[in-house]
């Protein structure tokens, strides 16, 4: 038996935060944000306003950083012990809403420690305490429709990605006024997150009908309207703030791939930003996969409308098509142009390359590798050598 998880409700549009109306039947949220883009934005002092004019006292946990670390996560839980919440709201970007995912967690489970939930599906039951509301500004980590939170321990520079269902939140409110705020780097990089998401959950060995759906409509509508987007225009960024989201329902449930797994390991060890570091890794492991399920690759080729009649020439002339979007978005194609010294590379990249192999996302990866193939694909993404292995 297979399963398919969605929030219960989804809002989505210009002023969705106002749908927070709907919560008049609770007492406490507790507010969870990352720096002071909300705060500026008046997007934070919004939400506090519609949830204070149903009765419900709030209280403000600011200050998330970007990928956040497994302390600032405790130090969010106890600030919900203190204050006992029944409606946690999350509104930023992805490390924001990550953290208060797992924040969540160790609220109703304070007899849990990190380590207890770090293997995919081991969260508790949840929703004695709390629901979840997740509001997104940003346009690519989807992490308001997902079972997923990615945590860093700095202690050892790893990025663990935490999966489980009762994780994914209770409602998710795609206000389409965030996203129009958003920098032109960040825009670039957390929509080609938004494409990997995709395009991995289409030819993940958990993939089905469900997903395929919205991966390949995703996919589309990233191609039509990012280098858009980049560049400002507002219904351009509105159409990505939604495909995103597609891409999110579609990779929750088909899960991930090899991209992730070394975005995860080397956004911490190299500090490059995940969705640059997807954009990065995207063509050479497509590259590497394609042995397998080259056909795949294919048919996002032929629904993107590329050139080619082999599986051959549509796999490539999708990798191309990518190398092509990087270039418009001006991001970097390799690890290399990112300022990523070779001495650098030699001192990490057998950690990485083992790390990755233990990643959760590995197993789904459509086609099996090891630790040595991992670290030549590492290499192939640091200088650009195409992937023929």
């Amino acid at each position: 038996m297979a399963r398919f998880t969605l929030p219960r409700d989804i809002y989505y549009g210009a002023g969705a935060i106002n749908e927070l109306k709907g919560l008049k039947e609770h007492k406490k949220a507790m507010i969870f944000t990352g720096g002071s883009s909300m705060r500026r934005g008046g997007f934070l002092l919004k939400v506090e306003s519609v949830l204070q004019d149903i009765g419900i006292e709030t209280r403000i946990f600011e200050g998330i950083e970007p990928d956040t670390s497994i302390e600032t996560v405790f130090r969010g839980a106890e600030a919900m012990r203190a204050f006992e919440p029944d409606v946690i709201v999350a509104i930023g970007g992805g490390s924001s809403i990550d953290a208060a995912k797992v924040m969540w967690v160790f609220y109703e489970h304070p007899e849990k420690t990190f380590d207890d939930i770090k293997k995919p599906f081991t969260i508790p039951l949840l929703r004695k305490k709390a629901i979840f509301i997740a509001i997104p500004s940003t346009s690519g980590t989807a992490t308001e429709v997902t079972a997923f939170s990615v945590i860093t321990d700095y202690k050892t520079d790893i990025k663990y990605p935490l999966a489980d269902f009762e994780i994914t939140p209770d409602i998710a409110i795609l206000d389409t006024d965030l996203p129009m705020t958003m920098p032109k780097k960040l825009t670039a990089h957390t929509g080609m997150d938004a494409l990997t998401h995709a395009i991995e959950a289409y030819v993940a060995t958990a993939h089905s009908q469900f997903s395929d759906a919205l991966a390949l409509q995703a996919i589309g509508d990233v191609y039509n309207n990012l280098v858009a987007s980049y560049y400002g225009d507002k219904q351009a960024r509105e159409k990505m703030h939604i495909a995103q989201c597609l891409a999110g329902m579609a990779f929750s449930n088909a899960l991930l791939g090899i991209a992730h797994s070394l975005a995860h390991k080397t956004g911490a060890v190299f500090h490059i930003p995940h969705g640059c570091c997807n954009a990065i890794l995207l063509p050479p492991v497509i590259e590497f996969n394609a042995k397998v399920c080259g056909n795949r690759y294919a048919a996002i080729a032929r629904h993107l409308g590329l050139p080619g009649k082999t599986d051959e020439q549509l796999t490539q002339a999708l990798v191309d098509s990518i190398k092509q979007l990087n270039q418009k978005l001006d991001i970097a194609q390799t690890y290399k142009e990112n300022g990523i010294s070779e001495d650098v590379l030699k001192d990490h990249a057998d950690a990485i390359a083992a790390n990755a192999v233990l990643d959760p996302c590995t197993s789904s990866n459509p086609r099996q590798i090891d630790t040595e193939q991992m670290k030549q694909v590492l290499r192939c993404a640091y200088d650009g050598t195409p992937v023929t292995f």
